[in-house]
């Protein structure tokens, strides 16, 4: 299916709904963040990408937009015209913060020099509207297929990781991490808001292959939050009753 791209003003509107499956491991739980403010549009890209087992939220400003995607995503879908706004600021502010998530810009600005300036400013891929929704979710697939390869920095609201330099700081302040802690940083930062269960922290962080009768995810897990935030004031990590545990994106 094809769509144009007529100038649509809307209110804003909500995320979607649950994915039906697990997108590629290391990215599970991170959505893609689709920014674009043709209502019908994004819809259509929400559903699109939903039947294919990607979580997905929706956002219709830059300003909106860039705070999304500071909360963590796999992939970017940015639209140019956003309000009359320019949605690669988005992607140019990432960028200058390190933020490396693939950006797949779509677009009704055609030229080669419009599809230049986008690739410049960051983006890693430029899709003319009006295009196949099919064509978009193969393109969304591919980023994220090599996207986690190169990824060598996470971001979730004021924590920040450095998988290179194997560094954890929060608020700008560094925090000092065991290796076991380290992982399990990690595994929550690239599943910002998603609920994770003690047996997939088991089997996935301290690769255990059996349900475990042991307390040491909810020991480290303490530990965690004690170094996160010593004074106790705020939980980055919060308890989800009877499931498990989930970072807080919003800290």
């Amino acid at each position: 299916m094809a769509f144009g791209n007529e100038a649509v003003t809307v209110s804003p509107f909500e995320n979607g709904g649950s994915p039906t499956s697990r997108p590629p491991d290391g990215l599970a739980g991170a959505p893609v963040l689709v920014v674009e403010d043709e209502r019908d549009l994004a819809e259509e890209i929400r559903l699109e990408l939903e039947a294919s087992g990607h979580q997905v939220r929706l956002s219709e400003t830059v300003d909106d937009g860039l705070r999304a995607a500071r909360s963590g995503a796999a992939v970017l879908i940015i639209d140019r015209m956003l309000q009359g706004q320019d949605g690669l600021s988005i992607i140019e502010a990432l960028r200058a913060e390190g933020n490396a998530t693939p950006a797949l810009v779509i677009s009704a600005l055609s030229s080669v020099d419009d599809r230049i300036n986008g690739l410049k400013a960051g983006g890693d891929d430029y899709l003319i509207k009006p295009f196949d929704i099919r064509e978009l979710t193969a393109r969304v697939e591919a980023l994220l297929r090599r996207g986690d390869t190169r990824l060598t920095r996470l971001q979730v609201g004021a924590l920040e990781m450095d998988l290179v330099e194997r560094t954890v700081r929060c608020d700008g302040k560094p925090v000092d991490l065991l290796p076991r802690e380290f992982r399990l940083m990690e595994y929550f930062m690239r599943r910002p808001g998603q609920i994770v269960t003690r047996a997939m922290l088991l089997e996935d962080v301290w690769n255990f292959k059996f349900m475990a009768q042991t307390n040491v995810v909810d020991v480290q897990i303490g530990n965690l939050r004690r170094k996160l935030d010593p004074t106790g004031a705020r939980r980055f990590i919060i308890n989800i009753r009877a499931v498990g545990f989930k970072l807080n994106v919003d800290g």
